[in-house]
């Protein structure tokens, strides 16, 4: 999906006294979709393709895209007062993923309390580390936590080269420099936030409370994080020692085999919202996934886990899992 470019010309919406003017922040132009996702209408018929009705939830032809201001999403927007600069950019994540409870019918009690959606960006370095909170119970989206992250193995030209290649094309790669910290410093800052919404305690030093990733594959959890750590000089975190690939709890619940968030969104009828890889906006789009097959009767299990004290070793929960 192609998007043009917009200009913010003498809005700026960085934190004073750290950030250029002439750094402006250029996003997608607003949008409209209309959303004609539909739910099944029986607990044992799962199928997309056999589900007729349209959910009221789903399909609200008056919602307003508009890209998320990348500085607030990083705490440096200062330009909460300026009206356009509020109409042109969303500043509220979980305004557009909002849904009311009492349509759904289908709705299973679920083993967690929270689900963390996470969706990591870069190939050599994460980039990019965004995570939504969901609560189980309301579908609800609690908070996000998003950081842009600077890569420690790379030169400042490398850099320079791949957040062009990758980020200039969404108009975002301004944002990127400016916000971008180093690994360490987001998985302090992430802790903090976990800890903050009590999801896991740092003196324990375990696992999540109640609460669990979810990921659209094994990636993320299995093979980046452990590899940025080792980057990072610092030990796995406990708590990313098991993990949900909606991959795996969508072919067992749908029985059809759906091999990533485009395709789960297509068969869904859910139409993608912002850029494609650019992990905020696939991060939201994963968590309307996953909203969707809450309100289906989905249950979400761990699908998979690390062996203990291991970080390679990885145990597939699901016989019928996505290889």
């Amino acid at each position: 999906m192609a998007f043009s470019i917009i200009s913010l010309f003498r809005t700026y919406p960085f934190s004073s006294g750290s950030l250029s003017p002439l750094n402006l922040l250029s996003m997608p132009p607003v949008r409209t979709f209309r959303i004609s996702s539909s739910l099944s209408t029986s607990q044992h018929d799962h199928h997309p393709k056999q589900q007729q009705d349209q959910h009221p939830s789903f399909r609200d032809t008056s919602t307003r895209w508009k890209p998320m201001c990348l500085y607030h999403t990083h705490g440096k927007c200062n330009m909460m007062d300026d009206q356009v600069h509020l109409e042109r950019f969303n500043h509220n994540f979980s305004e557009q993923l909002r849904l009311n409870l009492m349509e759904f019918k289908n709705l299973r009690s679920q083993q967690f309390d929270f689900f963390l959606v996470l969706d990591l960006e870069g190939k050599i370095e994460i980039l990019e580390f965004p995570v939504v909170l969901v609560d189980a119970k309301t579908m609800d989206v609690v908070d996000l936590f998003h950081r842009f992250v600077r890569p420690s193995q790379m030169s400042e030209q490398r850099i320079n080269e791949y957040i062009e290649g990758k980020y200039g094309k969404l108009g975002v790669d301004r944002v990127w420099h400016d916000t971008a910290i180093p690994f360490m410093e987001v998985a302090q800052q992430f802790e903090s936030w976990l800890i903050h919404h009590r999801l896991w305690r740092k003196e324990l030093g375990g696992p999540l409370d109640k609460a669990a990733f979810v990921t659209c594959g094994n990636w993320d959890v299995k093979t980046k994080v452990p590899q940025q750590c080792q980057v990072a000089k610092m030990k796995l975190p406990k708590y990313f020692m098991e993990w949900i690939n909606l991959k795996d709890v969508y072919l067992n619940f749908y029985k059809r085999r759906a091999t990533g968030m485009m395709t789960m969104m297509k068969e869904l009828q859910i139409p993608l919202l912002g850029s494609h890889h650019l992990g905020v906006d696939d991060a939201k789009n994963i968590t309307r996934v996953l909203q969707r097959m809450l309100a289906d009767g989905a249950l979400m299990q761990i699908t998979a886990r690390r062996e203990c004290n291991s970080t390679g070793k990885v145990e597939f929960l699901f016989k019928n899992r996505i290889r």
